[in-house]
């Protein structure tokens, strides 16, 4: 396997923790969602790429917390 961005063949799988969050300042009243997925990493270019689980997409994709997942939610509505 090689890198998509520049086609080195130096990668290296590891761990990692992301969280995902919607953007603007709507975004701030939405859960942030923590995936703890397995990164591959170009060593050349420091291109990464990884897949979100699931679960975790499915609070992406409607803005609501699921059971199971890790999410951090907005104390109060930002005005």
């Amino acid at each position: 396997m090689s890198c998509k961005r520049c086609a080195s063949n130096k990668l290296k799988d590891v761990n990692g923790k992301v969280a995902t969050h919607f953007p603007g300042r709507e975004g701030l009243t939405k859960p942030l969602v923590w995936v703890c997925p397995r990164l591959l990493v170009c060593l050349d270019c420091g291109f990464s790429e990884f897949t979100i689980p699931k679960r975790e997409l499915d609070v992406l994709a409607t803005g609501s917390p699921t059971e199971g997942v890790v999410v951090a939610q907005a104390r109060e509505k930002i005005s």
